[in-house]
């Protein structure tokens, strides 16, 4: 089976309007959950609901151990890939401060041979093409 790992940008789509609900639960795809990805839903669920929903998704991706830590190698990994980003594609940190989650996530699936399944894929195109 495929391993896949959905951004946060595809969670808030099918928490905010039901969307990617074919994706998110698609048979014959190994889902995993990235830390970094928890952390953003954790940062944006201020409803009682959204903060719920989230703690059911963390459980379940725990209990089944596919939640996936980025490791002491791709923070150094990142901060390298970061400083190129800058260099080589004109990218500003200080505007595009999600690239540096975008970046641990794209590590930590290559990490565990998974595919990142995002809306945003010319940050990881990006990413992608650095490695």
């Amino acid at each position: 089976m495929r391993k896949v790992i959905p951004d946060t940008d595809v969670y808030i789509e099918w928490l905010n309007a039901g969307r990617y609900g074919e994706v998110l639960f698609a048979r014959g795809f190994l889902k995993y959950l990235s830390a970094v990805v928890l952390l953003e839903l954790e940062a944006g669920a201020f409803s009682k609901k959204d903060q719920r929903l989230v703690e059911e998704l963390a459980r379940g991706f725990a209990k089944a151990d596919r939640i996936v830590v980025p490791t002491a190698s791709d923070y150094r990994e990142g901060g390298r890939l970061l400083r190129r980003l800058q260099e080589e594609k004109g990218y500003d940190l200080s505007k595009a401060h999600s690239l540096v989650n975008d970046v641990l996530i794209a590590l930590s699936a290559r990490g565990i041979g998974a595919m990142v399944i995002t809306r945003n894929a010319e940050d990881f195109e990006a990413i992608r093409d650095l490695r």
